[in-house]
């Protein structure tokens, strides 16, 4: 399948591969909503509660110490992955929701006034739509939506003309999770940038098939989530521009966050500290290094290209199937395949291929504007990681052609 990785190995990195469902071997598609997690994290986890269990930053005692290296370490590491210039630009959040909602509580409340305008686009994930909702509703500011064509991509020309001197903030999604659109981020961003706006991108699909250079792209805040590459829940990081981080204000109080504390008045601690109230996720941030560490041991390029083929394969492999039409075929896309078959509803499809052992998304995946652009209520959604294979692919299609024997 790929000359460069071998996928027979790097499917016995993951035990839960080895799981039996239904009676069936498991097929694992569900993997834009979460990816599964290699022996090496599992270990980082278990390593972390085993031997040097402790909270980090204030004690002097030996685990705090450790604990508190490999808490840093993380960080730096999660820098280097996004090649952010500064580690104090990488805030450990609870994934890419919470960073999305610090920037929109924080930054939306601090700078933003009635009369200014937000844009987003068709495309985005409820998280990246409510937010923003909530912050004009209370602020007084306009909400303005990029539309997309038939193939889910952006109307760049419909972009272009929402942008005017009251747009304050673009926050769009780099990668569709419902229709694997790559979006033209970088042009997007300077066209915001060129009248005044800032911009944050949602990058929960991207972080995982995508290479990533904040610098490169001149994004002024990137949000992302660990378990969609490889590595734990409950843990991801914004990425936010020193100079605008600087001047926001905390999301939240509590310990951590201050430099000192009367009743009279707090004052805050110093970046990254000042966003990171409270005890944090640190055995699911210890354990994200490892992540990151294993994607490179394979390399980003190689799982970019054999997930790219098994989305060839697929696309070619379910137009024997009558009555089933992709929703997305953008130009650019990640390795999703989202779709629905006439006359058979999504869910019913969803539990009579789990019955066959194989685990699909479906439903509306927390894009409901998108659904309803194009008419339906929800796909059937196969997504595609670096463990998957062409043979699982046509169990899927024989999953498929049974479904249509039952319900069609």
């Amino acid at each position: 399948m790929s000359n460069n990785l071998d996928i027979a190995s790097i499917r016995n990195d993951f035990p839960i591969l080895n799981e039996i469902v239904n009676g069936k071997q498991l097929v694992y598609f569900d993997n834009a909503a979460t990816t599964q997690k290699p022996r090496l994290v599992l270990d980082a986890l278990s390593g972390y509660y085993e031997h040097y269990n402790a909270n980090i930053h204030r004690g002097i005692h030996h685990l705090a110490e450790k604990a508190t290296s490999a808490f840093e370490q993380s960080r730096r590491r999660l820098q280097a992955f996004l090649n952010a210039p500064l580690p104090e630009e990488i805030i450990f959040t609870y994934g890419t929701t919470d960073g999305i909602n610090l920037v929109a509580s924080s930054y939306g409340r601090t700078f933003l006034k009635a009369g200014d305008e937000v844009i987003i686009s068709t495309m985005e994930h409820h998280s990246n739509i409510v937010p923003w909702q909530m912050l004009c509703e209370e602020k007084g500011c306009i909400l303005k939506i990029i539309p997309i064509n038939d193939e889910g991509e952006l109307l760049m020309d419909e972009y272009e003309k929402l942008l005017t001197e009251r747009t304050k903030f673009v926050s769009v999604v780099h990668v569709s999770n419902s229709l694997g659109t790559i979006n033209p981020v970088k042009e997007i961003i300077a066209k915001a940038h060129a009248v005044g706006a800032k911009v944050l991108l949602d990058g929960a699909q991207a972080s995982s098939h995508l290479h990533l250079d904040v610098q490169d792209l001149d994004c002024d805040f990137y949000s992302l989530s660990l378990h969609k590459i490889y590595g734990p829940t409950g843990m991801g990081i914004l990425y936010g521009k020193k100079e605008l981080l600087d001047a926001m204000p905390p999301y939240r109080g509590g310990g951590e966050m201050i430099k000192e504390v009367t009743f009279e008045k707090t004052t805050y601690n110093e970046l990254p500290y000042k966003f990171e109230a409270g005890t944090p996720n640190i055995a699911d941030v210890v354990a994200a290094k490892y992540a990151l560490d294993y994607v490179d041991t394979l390399g980003k390029e190689n799982i970019a290209a054999h997930e790219h083929k098994l989305l060839e394969y697929a696309t070619e492999a379910v137009k024997d199937i009558e009555g089933l039409r992709i929703i997305g075929q953008a130009k650019e896309k990640v390795s999703v395949l989202s779709f629905v078959i006439d006359g058979i509803h999504h869910q019913d499809m969803g539990v009579l291929l789990d019955q066959q052992g194989i685990a699909v998304r479906t439903g509306h995946h927390c894009t409901q504007p998108l659904m309803r652009r194009f008419n339906i209520t929800g796909t059937t959604r196969a997504s595609f990681a670096v463990y998957n294979t062409t043979e699982e692919i046509d169990l899927l299609i024989q999953g498929l052609h049974k479904v249509k024997r039952m319900l069609g």
